[in-house]
């Protein structure tokens, strides 16, 4: 049975949980993602609407106003976090400190665990207030992962096959990048390179296995999609009943919708990145952001499906799934959006 033909008949199954309010002060000004993983620093306080400095005594000048105008926080109550490299995390409208730097955060079906790495470059998950830290893999020297994300599986009736519970990434040294898997559980473990078998057929292509990234997986049977910088295609992991996979079509940063089913990804278009949504059943491709005059990059999915955050240079955005209405901005954090189950 070939991977179009199974995932078609199959039940999507969307995993939802509460978002857990945070305690923190709700963040001003904050700078972009960095890679380099700076230190947090502390949220800054704009004044209160309307308020401005007391008037001037007569022959002098008055002071100028330094309070910055507050950040857009868009992210109370629709289950969206957003992380930018630093300590915090913005998410359900306030600011969570999770006490170490947090980058490419990623969260469990659940909500109830992230995923992502910290400030040395190592795999950890945590509580989605950052504590009940656990370094699941160690990094090796030289080597830098990114864009963790969870694969697990649910129990299908009359079918035996092991439940999952992983988190794949991917990991690039000496510029070579491929996918890597380590079971979610792990305490100071060692990942192992993912397998990528080439589904069956008469007209599939062998699978790269090096400069493959951007993992995101989704839906009950562990199903995956990822980039390969080389080709420019995006790819599909299947690993329900045998591991196997092959190419879906042109793009880059996929994000497979939460049943597992539809994905979105990224392209360039007219001199700037459009977001598209596709299926793994190889429909034709549907710009979203047709209009786009600014780059639209790393979508992610709202836990109900209907919705996409993306980034842009100046914040975050959203629009409906279906492209029936323009992005709009919901932050000025700019960082990488994320939603928690």
């Amino acid at each position: 049975m070939s991977v179009r033909t199974r995932l078609s008949t199959v039940a999507a199954v969307a995993l939802t949980t509460a978002v857990t309010a945070g305690a923190a002060a709700l963040l001003a000004g904050c700078g972009p993602e960095n890679p380099a993983g700076p230190s947090a620093a502390p949220p800054a306080t704009a004044a209160p609407a309307g308020a401005g400095t007391a008037p001037a005594p007569s022959g002098t000048a008055a002071p100028a106003t330094t309070a910055a105008a507050p950040a857009v926080n868009g992210t109370a109550g629709n289950h969206l976090t957003i992380s930018n490299g630093t300590d915090h995390v913005l998410m359900n409208g306030t600011s969570v400190d999770f006490g170490t730097v947090v980058r490419d955060l990623a969260w469990s079906p659940d909500g109830a665990k992230a995923a992502f790495v910290d400030g040395a470059g190592n795999l950890m998950v945590a509580n989605p207030d950052g504590s009940g830290r656990v370094l699941v893999a160690r990094a090796p020297g030289g080597e830098t992962w990114s864009h963790p994300t969870w694969q697990v599986s649910s129990v299908v009736p009359d079918v035996e096959v092991p439940l999952k519970n992983a988190i794949f990434f991917a990991a690039a040294k000496g510029g070579v990048s491929r996918l890597k898997g380590i079971a979610a559980t792990a305490v100071d473990g060692t990942p192992e390179v993912l397998s990528l078998g080439t589904e069956e057929g008469p007209d599939i292509r062998p699978l790269p296995q090096t400069g493959n990234t951007w993992p995101s997986a989704a839906g009950p049977h562990g199903t995956a999609v990822y980039a390969n910088s080389g080709t420019g295609e995006v790819y599909i992991r299947d690993d329900f009943l045998r591991q196997q996979g092959s190419s879906l079509l042109p793009g880059s940063q996929p994000a497979l919708a939460p049943g597992g089913e539809d994905l979105v990804f990224v392209r360039s278009v007219g001199g700037h990145d459009h977001v598209f949504e596709g299926g793994v059943a190889r429909r034709p491709a549907k710009d979203l952001t047709p209009g786009a005059a600014t780059d639209f990059t790393e979508p992610a999915w709202s836990p109900d499906g209907r919705t996409l955050a993306v980034r842009a240079p100046d914040g975050i955005y959203t629009l409906p799934v279906d492209g029936s209405a323009a992005p709009v901005k919901i932050s000025t954090y700019t960082g990488l959006p994320a939603y928690r189950p």
